[in-house]
């Protein structure tokens, strides 16, 4: 071989040895790409199965924590009730949704329950635990109630007056917004608030369920529906009463009450409905401004102490319109009987009740009135309970238990004839209580004594919810937590 073959031997293989590293070179790349590819393959095989696995078991997570809440519900349910609060066990717990759940409810003696509840769901396990409080409220547990049902922030129940003008609530006090207690004013029983109190100490932050009265349906539930019995009324003066008005004869047991009288239109011009008065036109009507039963005018019940007709007593009495306590003659008014058998009865209106007289017990403790304001839902103005005479300020004393789903207002309490107001009974509004009292520098006294016979079922009045007159204990969840599942 020559030296020019030679050369381009030597030339051709260096091109080869060139292309054969080339070839090497990429086959390593391909290699390693090869490689990184399957890794990243497999970390994102790996993370997918770990989130995939983090998701099951965030979803059984989830589905134990439902059926531990449907336990937990389950069990609160049941304490509310009054039943067996406690369901399944660790042993035989209740079979539910794919999974299961046990609960248990240990009542702790002080007024509270603690509910737990344990379920689980294909191996995850989860555990709930609420504290329950228990409040009890009724419709006449309280001497004077304020549920403050429109949630204002700013509402006030207020109480004041100095020295023999300063108010006195004898019982307990419960106000849905504030309480506020100024001068010389006195509560001797506890004082609750949802909102705040000021001026003297009690219960805050505590909010009661407001009574449910309405709830009983007395347009259903009632002995006597005094609009359809005045159905056959004549409009007649009989009677002591004075003008003329829509009656009914005395064996009726509507006969306590007289319709649209013509000489009170200055009062009932205003109002939307019809309006009963309640004054017995075969009674007496005395003028005597004593307060005192003896000198009060008398209203006879039907088929009691020799008066004809059905039996009147320990009957509801249901009005469809407004009810009013105010005769132009008289002072104060009193259900009579000289046999001396106790009045229950129980006075349920569909709109408002206007006090300006005096209702009075007879001597004894045994008769027994209530008197109940429900709302009207087509008339706004409705569900209200008024105190004080429009035009004299007669009204002083005032013998019944009282419940307006609405408000309670005064109306001329500033006169001189209503210095001074006593409630023997009790007062609870389903809103606000709005007596305002303070008039030219002066304040005109409210005393409220709270009558515990209902709560003591030493007294029984038709038509009321049982236990206590309504009393009811409601549990509260006060704290709900998560703990560890057994």
């Amino acid at each position: 071989m020559n030296r020019n073959e030679t050369q381009e031997s030597n030339v051709l293989s260096t091109q080869r040895s060139r292309k054969s590293a080339r070839r090497g070179g990429a086959l390593v790349l391909s290699l390693v790409t090869l490689v990184s590819v399957a890794g990243l393959a497999a970390a994102l095989l790996a993370v997918t199965q770990h989130r995939q696995r983090e998701n099951v078991a965030g979803v059984e997570n989830s589905k134990a924590r439902y059926l531990a809440e449907a336990g937990l519900s389950a069990s609160i349910a049941a304490v509310r009730s009054g039943q067996a609060a406690s369901f399944g066990s660790d042993k035989a717990p209740v079979a539910f949704g794919g999974g299961s759940y046990w609960t248990s409810a240990v009542d702790n003696g002080d007024g509270t329950f603690t509910v737990q509840s344990f379920a689980g769901h294909n191996g995850r396990d989860v555990g709930l635990e609420a504290i329950l409080v228990g409040q009890t409220e009724g419709v006449y547990s309280s001497a004077l109630f304020a549920g403050n049902s429109s949630g204002d922030p700013l509402y006030d129940l207020s109480f004041g007056g100095a020295g023999k003008s300063a108010d006195l609530v004898d019982g307990n006090v419960y106000s849905g917004g504030n309480v506020v207690v100024k001068g010389d004013a006195t509560i001797t029983g506890d004082i609750r608030a949802a909102g705040t109190i000021s001026g003297d100490s009690g219960m805050t932050s505590k909010p009661l369920p407001i009574p449910d009265i309405a709830g009983m349906k007395y347009e259903s539930n009632h002995d006597y529906d005094v609009a359809a019995l005045f159905a056959t009324a004549t409009y007649s003066s009989v009677g002591g009463c004075g003008g003329k008005a829509w009656q009914l004869p005395k064996d009726n047991p509507a006969h306590i009450f007289r319709k649209n009288p013509d000489d009170r239109t200055k009062n009932t011009s205003t109002t939307a409905k019809d309006d009963y008065f309640l004054e017995d036109p075969f009674g007496t009507i005395t003028s005597s401004s004593k307060i005192d039963p003896a000198s009060a005018s008398k209203i006879h019940l039907s088929g009691v102490d020799g008066m004809p007709g059905p039996n009147g007593n320990n009957a509801v009495y249901y009005i469809d319109g407004n009810l009013w306590v105010h005769n132009l003659s008289a002072y104060s008014f009193t259900f009579s009987n000289s046999k001396g058998t106790p009045t229950a009865i129980t006075l349920v209106v569909r709109g408002n009740i206007y006090i300006s007289d005096n209702i009075l017990y007879q001597p004894g403790e045994h008769d027994g009135l209530a008197l109940i304001a429900i709302k009207d839902e087509k008339e706004k103005d409705s569900g209200n309970i008024f105190f004080g005479d429009p035009t004299f300020g007669t009204l002083e004393r005032m013998d019944s238990f009282m419940y307006a789903e609405n408000d309670f207002y005064d109306t001329n309490l500033s006169a001189s004839g209503s210095a001074t107001v006593t409630v023997n009974g009790n007062m609870t509004a389903g809103n606000q209580v709005k007596i305002n009292r303070d008039f030219d520098g002066a304040h005109s006294k409210l005393t409220v004594n709270f009558d515990d016979r209902l709560m003591s079922e030493d007294l029984t009045l038709p038509g009321l919810p049982s236990s206590g007159g309504g009393a009811t204990t409601t549990w509260t969840v006060a704290s709900w937590r998560e703990i560890p599942a057994n």
